[in-house]
């Protein structure tokens, strides 16, 4: 439990937080626009699953323009541990057979963040790692490919006082802890083809304490988050793909705390991409994006839908990312974007 006393926040803090009670009620961890560019934020098991070395940023700032608007950055490494690279065997003069060896069922990942929301930071980091069971002979037109991941996260919750005018000489302001410090625990599973995946992601196991100071007997425990995502992939002609997706939020509160992003991206040769995305209650997200040999890029710009539009001018979030390796035919299966 939190609580200020002779607190005198500044005006338009005061009404982000009665304009947007029902979404800060329930969520304690970062939003993301762009769920589709780096699934691993959200689900552990998603680590290492395209074969490739990944290194991905992402830096979101929500409702530009408003005072000590919320803001998010995220820094993730991932990777697969693979035993062997994909094989070359002649089997006659005049034919040529390519047969993908086993590739490691193991991935790994790790990224390091900074969430802030008002007074409030959240920064810590998550290690992950991910098991994938082959459902299917990876040479077959149709892979199917199962992930099971595990992540330890800790993090430190404090609050920033500066900026803020209260009484110093406040004895209870004066007597409790800016600052907890959270270990926990995230599982995630996921199911994918070359045309469809599904994933479903659950967080702080724990339930760890947010408590800033202990005055009573009252629990004080973080929400656990669900997340449950899923797309799948339509070939609409030569070089253009469509791909319709989901990311339905919600928490322990249930059925009080649901938030659904619908989105629909186009892209062409899969290297240049559009999207569109609707979040409940909340935005209409505007998405594009490029692919260059190794690197990507993409930007999306959320368009609130809810009165906060009078308060701020949107939010904006780019992701930049870089894949180094070998050839990941031997994963046929993932195109992560």
């Amino acid at each position: 439990m939190i609580r200020f006393a002779n607190i005198r926040f500044p005006v338009t803090v005061i009404a982000a937080i009665f304009l947007t009670a029902g979404a800060l009620h329930a969520q304690q961890v970062p939003m993301y626009s762009q769920y589709t560019m780096n699934g691993f934020l959200v689900n552990p098991s998603f680590a290492g699953r395209d074969g490739y070395t990944s290194v991905n940023l992402t830096v979101r700032e929500q409702w530009t323009g408003l005072e000590q608007s919320p803001s998010t950055y995220a820094l993730s490494f991932q990777t697969r541990i693979l035993r062997n690279s994909y094989i070359s065997k002649s089997t006659s003069v005049k034919k040529k057979l390519v047969r993908p060896t086993k590739g490691g069922q193991v991935g790994i990942g790790a990224y390091v963040f900074n969430d802030k929301n008002g007074i409030m930071r959240r920064t810590g980091g998550q290690v992950a790692y991910s098991y994938n069971i082959p459902l299917s002979d990876a040479s077959e037109e149709n892979p199917r490919n199962l992930s099971f991941g595990l992540a330890m996260i800790a993090y430190q919750y404090s609050m920033d006082m500066d900026g803020l005018v209260y009484d110093h000489d406040d004895p209870f302001l004066n007597n409790y802890d800016r600052s907890v410090f959270i270990p926990d625990f995230n599982f995630g599973v996921s199911y994918t083809t070359s045309r469809i995946y599904a994933g479903f992601a659950m967080t702080n196991l724990l339930r760890g304490s947010v408590r800033f100071f202990d005055d009573n007997n009252e629990e004080s425990a973080e929400l656990g988050h669900y997340f449950l995502t899923g797309g799948v992939k339509i070939p609409l002609a030569s070089n253009w793909l469509l791909e319709p997706s989901a990311f339905i939020k919600s928490s322990d509160m249930l059925f009080k705390a649901i938030q659904l992003d619908i989105t629909s991206r186009v892209y062409y040769r899969n290297d240049y991409w559009l999207g569109l995305s609707w979040r409940t209650q909340d935005a209409l997200i505007a998405m594009l994006g490029l692919r260059y040999d190794r690197f990507y890029i993409a930007y999306a710009y959320d368009f609130t839908l809810t009165e906060m539009r009078r308060q701020g001018l949107g939010s904006h979030e780019l992701t930049l990312a870089v894949k180094f390796g070998t050839n990941a035919r031997r994963y046929r299966w993932i195109n992560s974007f």
